[in-house]
């Protein structure tokens, strides 16, 4: 905590995220540190996007959150990838003992925590916020979620609040450390958005004509995640049954739109539904083997057991081992529930092959914009851990043959260029 002489914070830098938040501060002179928002966690400063609303009552977020979830069993709503719904006009919310609550107020619990344990933190109270933003919000509508965003803020109790797009300030934190002028592409790789910025970079002050382009697209780790579970994972709940409905002579399979829920950890919960709970009770019944029935029953156990979080847990695990393995095994036991399932780093690449190729096209679309060459481009700046998925990195690579790859701070180079972009606005105002 800063020194009763010293400056102090006068504006946060908030990088909220589809699987973490983060939080830094900046006032005319300096940044500060990203601040320790959960001292649960294994990176304080890093806060899982996660929230538990227990039917008893009250609202936990980041590793709380998780622990409350265990300690309530069953009586207790646990939500995460709240930010993929800010783009959609059609999400309005979701039923919590009984009351709608908006995407907005999903949000605003997140950053009010981070708010109010940030000016614990730094001795102060803040009300001014610079929030980083992805080039495309997953869903309808980019200013329709920004506007989201910007209540959602507003609700947790910020009175003035600014954007950046993320790569932007990636690239930000990345200049401050070059040693030489360069054309560089700067990759934000996070759980629902991956966003690119070419940008000219050096040891010296940005300016506002270094940016030449950004661009993204609302595909990142949670769709990684989603292609190994509709490739391997989700004939283990019900995808590829086979049922005959009463006085019916074909034989069905489940339908897709079902399987896409299943296979999507932000709309997993919609199986909740009544009518959905239904017609999966009514499928069940009318299924053609025992095997069918099992796993609807283990889908079943999922849903009202609300265990879709840690079940894509345990296949994000097995994709981060791919990365320096070549097999790993998706395992996940629960009562009633038990998955073991052996993935290979070849068949979650054609797995993912249209999620990565969507991803290096819109990266390649990001250089074109740019009015650059390839080879022009020297180094390729990534952050967060889908940027080490083998296949991605060498089709980068391949695409970009006189750039050098970079990994560069983790989950914090976001958070800090939004801090340092924070420092520069304070001088200008």
């Amino acid at each position: 905590m800063p020194s009763p002489g010293s400056d102090r914070p006068t504006v946060y830098a908030i990088d909220f995220g589809t699987s973490n938040s983060l939080l830094a501060a900046a006032s005319r002179d300096r940044t500060f540190d990203p601040a320790p928002l959960d001292p649960a966690a294994l990176d304080p400063t890093v806060l899982r996007s996660v929230l538990c609303f227990p039917d008893a009552g009250g609202v936990h977020v980041g590793q709380e959150a998780l622990e409350r979830f265990v300690e309530h069993g069953g009586e207790a709503r646990l939500l995460r990838s709240i930010k993929r719904h800010l783009g959609s006009r059609s999400f309005r919310g979701t039923v919590i003992r009984g009351r709608m609550v908006s995407p907005e107020e999903l949000v605003a619990a997140v950053l009010r925590t981070m708010r109010v344990r940030a000016d614990a933190h730094f001795g102060v109270e803040v009300r001014r916020a610079l929030l980083g933003r992805p080039v495309h919000f997953d869903g309808d509508d980019d200013r329709f979620a920004e506007d989201r965003l910007r209540r959602a803020a507003q609700l947790a109790g910020f009175e003035e609040v600014q954007f950046l797009e993320e790569p932007v300030a990636a690239a930000r934190a990345f200049g401050a450390i070059a040693e030489r002028e360069e054309l560089a592409l700067v990759g934000d790789f996070g759980g629902g958005t991956s966003d690119f910025t070419v940008l000219r970079i050096g040891p010296r002050a940005p300016a506002r004509g270094d940016v030449r382009a950004i661009g993204g697209l609302a595909v990142a780790g949670d769709a990684l995640d989603a292609s190994i579970m509709r490739a391997q994972v989700a004939r283990h709940f019900g995808a590829e049954v086979r049922y005959r409905t009463p006085f019916g002579k074909n034989v069905l399979r489940m339908p897709q739109g079902i399987v896409r829920h299943l296979c999507s950890p932000a709309h997993l919960s919609i199986l909740q539904r009544r009518d959905i709970a239904t017609f999966l009770a009514d499928v069940r019944q009318w299924s053609l083997s025992a095997e069918d029935r099992h796993c609807l029953d283990q889908l079943t156990t999922l849903v009202d057991g609300v265990q879709g979080f840690h079940l894509f847990e345990a296949i994000e695990r097995a994709k981060k081992e791919l990365s320096t393995a070549e097999t790993a095994e998706v395992r996940f036991s629960h009562p009633g529930i038990e998955v073991r399932e052996a993935v290979t780093r070849p068949g979650f690449e054609e797995a993912s092959a249209r999620e990565l190729g969507g991803i290096v096209r819109c990266m390649e679309e990001t250089v074109r914009a740019a009015g650059v060459e390839p080879g022009e481009v020297t180094v390729v700046c990534c952050t967060g851990g889908t940027a080490r998925v083998p296949r991605l990195a060498a089709e980068m690579a391949a695409r970009l043959p006189a750039s050098r790859l970079e990994h560069f701070k983790g989950f914090h180079s976001v958070v800090e260029g939004l801090a340092r972009e924070a420092v520069a606005r304070e001088r200008a105002a």
